[in-house]
């Protein structure tokens, strides 16, 4: 018997790729379309109940199949917010967060085992980067929430452990899984994609023809500000990123999100309010959106949660900026990411 290395990650290929190796292996290409169907329900094997046994057992041969396994759940008694850990095939732990809105179920979910990116204000870079997820491991993550809450994810936010735009090719990968009709078929306006400021991969995307919403971490309104707690900003300025961003709506018209984590005595004040309303409007001539999340405390990192939330956001709408507080969902289980996969790895050391 084949061992996994040797098999093919069936829930990596697209419904054509499918169609394909089925039509190889002897089978009539309808087969895909149920196969298709089932993978993406999290069925394998003798769940697949229209899929001859003989059928089946080919699958086996060729095809490796495995979704993440809960290890830890935690459910909010507040909000019904739940958090996952999740155990990958290789023994890796992972992160996902399953949120009820008005409009629908989130699943913010996690492209990398780790981080590489050092910013100091989050938990998930702590331990570095093991590996990239492949496109199956970030589909498995909301086939397995919703198997698990028995409800349907209709908007997925990449913003758990790892950057997305680090992970490239099998984001893109799983944005067009994802969207697939005859998948999942979560549409693409619902979906956000969050990225710490990989310009190259940002100009990338803008011609990749996918409608998702660009999140933007912004996280500081100068460059020595933003270079502190963000290595990233070594490489590629604030002037660099808001660039792209404006020529990313340009060849999208799709709005972009930023995202900015008020850290006391960093990046929180009504000065700080003030420049960022102004970098904004001398590079963004587009529709924009500040997003302020209050500071979800590391005791490893040392920074501190800000009280002046609200009146940092009081001064960017009267500059015409548009800003909201994120809600803070899952607080009584700390449902930022992070936090359990360190847990988790340091019980296994």
């Amino acid at each position: 018997m084949n061992s996994i290395l040797e098999k093919i990650d069936i829930l990596s290929l697209s419904y054509e790729e499918l169609e394909s190796k089925i039509i190889e292996m002897g089978e009539p290409k309808f087969r895909a379309k149920q196969i298709f169907g089932w993978i993406n329900k999290g069925m394998w094997d003798d769940e697949m109940k229209n899929i001859p046994l003989s059928l089946r057992n080919k699958l086996n041969e060729v095809f490796f199949f495995a979704l993440p396994k809960i290890e830890r759940k935690l459910v909010s008694k507040i909000d019904g917010t739940i958090k996952y850990l999740f155990k990958l095939h290789d023994g890796e732990f992972i992160e996902s967060v399953f949120m009820k809105y008005e409009h629908g179920n989130t699943l913010c979910i996690s492209s990398q085992v780790g981080c590489r990116m050092g910013c100091k204000f989050c938990a998930s870079t702590l331990l570095g980067r093991v590996r990239n997820l492949h496109p199956s491991e970030m589909l498995g993550q909301i086939i397995s929430a919703e198997k698990d809450t028995g409800e349907r994810i209709s908007n997925v936010v990449m913003m758990g452990i790892g950057e997305p735009l680090d992970n490239y090719d099998n984001t893109i990968k799983f944005l067009r899984l994802v969207s697939s009709v005859n998948g999942l078929n979560i549409g693409l306006r619902h979906i956000s994609v969050s990225t710490c400021g990989l310009v190259d991969r940002i100009n990338d995307l803008a011609n990749e023809g996918l409608p998702i919403t660009l999140s933007i971490s912004l996280h500081a309104y100068d460059n020595d500000t933003r270079s502190q707690i963000m290595p990233i900003n070594n490489k590629y300025s604030i002037e660099q990123l808001l660039c792209a961003c404006q020529k990313y709506f340009e060849k999208t018209s799709r709005r972009i999100s930023f995202e900015y984590t008020l850290i006391a005595g960093k990046n929180d004040t009504e000065e700080g309010a003030q420049s960022l309303a102004k970098i904004l409007k001398k590079y963004i001539h587009s529709p924009c959106h500040v997003n302020l999340i209050p500071l979800n405390e590391v005791k490893e990192t040392g920074l501190g949660t800000s009280k002046n939330v609200t009146n940092f956001k009081n001064k960017l709408l009267s500059l015409g900026i548009n800003a909201t507080v994120r809600r803070k969902l899952g607080a009584d289980i700390n449902a930022s990411c992070g936090q359990l996969r360190r847990q988790a790895k340091e019980e296994t050391i």
